[in-house]
């Protein structure tokens, strides 16, 4: 196991308001990763899920950012965690100074619901001024360059009609599509299309928490969407074996391929 420096940066004072860098002794690709853990956006669940995560990418030679965020049920939901998210994501811009990072290349790798958050997070530059996680003029805004998406949830109405983990879409959002259709449209991944970055949607078929239908119907959506708009990227489906925590099991293929991708997505560095 090689040596990997550890940090923690605050971005508010809430206590759940911070990111944890993870920096390998020997850098061997340029960019950062930005580890989005996932949960349904309950508090229960934490940053602890994307420490292992983290560890793992720096050992391989990848600086990595783990963030945590408010969920529902400590002080998130809409739109705090989005606000969260942004303002996390753009905390890097501190690290960068600090450790002489690239953030030319930076690259969200999200479970499940940090899915969600990750894509909805590359697509920031197209929302509405004023919007929850929008960047504010002369803001330090850190932008994704990529996204690995791990069995996300991209399509939260599907989420909401299917009533996944009892109803988590609606403890998220806090209210419906029909009495709240401005929320939804600038929350939900496939409302947000086109994006001009590149997003790998990695889901197993025999995921039991996240059925497969959320990472295939954005794709089909982004796909559709790409065609009607010059310089758009379309999404890539990426199967994989295992269930839904593979993805989050350093052991696994299925994280092996989700490692892999972020690999692909930055730069690697000269030997020597």
């Amino acid at each position: 196991m090689e040596d990997v420096l550890r940090q923690r940066y605050a971005y508010g004072r809430d206590p759940n308001q911070y990111a944890q860098l993870f920096l390998p002794a020997v850098s061997r690709y340029a960019g950062v990763a930005v580890v989005i853990h996932g949960g349904y956006w309950r508090s229960r669940y934490g940053a602890e899920l994307g420490e292992p995560l983290a560890q793992d990418l720096a050992e391989h030679g990848i600086a990595a950012w783990n963030l945590e965020y408010r969920r529902a049920g400590n002080g998130g939901g809409w739109p705090q965690t989005f606000e969260d998210v942004a303002a996390g994501i753009d905390l890097l811009a501190e690290a960068a100074g600090e450790h002489g990072l690239d953030l030319s290349r930076v690259v969200a790798l999200g479970h499940s619901a940090g899915g969600q958050l990750a894509v909805w997070a590359a697509g920031r530059d197209a929302l509405p001024a004023g919007a929850p996680g929008a960047p504010g003029p002369g803001s330090a805004h850190v932008a994704l360059t990529a996204v690995v998406s791990q069995a996300g949830l991209l399509d939260l109405q599907e989420a909401r009609e299917l009533n996944l983990s009892s109803g988590a879409v609606i403890n998220f959002l806090g209210e419906n599509p029909a009495s709240s259709p401005d929320r939804y449209r600038l929350a939900d991944p496939g409302l947000q299309l086109p994006l001009h970055v590149p997003v790998y949607a990695v889901h197993s078929e025999a995921d039991d928490d996240v059925p497969v239908t959320q990472s295939r119907n954005y794709v089909a959506a982004s796909r559709s969407a790409a065609r009607a708009s010059p310089g758009a990227v379309p999404a890539r489906f990426v199967p994989v074996p295992g269930d839904h925590f593979d993805l989050i099991n350093v052991a696994s293929r299925a994280y092996a391929s989700c490692r892999n991708l972020v690999r692909e997505s930055l730069a690697a560095l000269p030997e020597g």
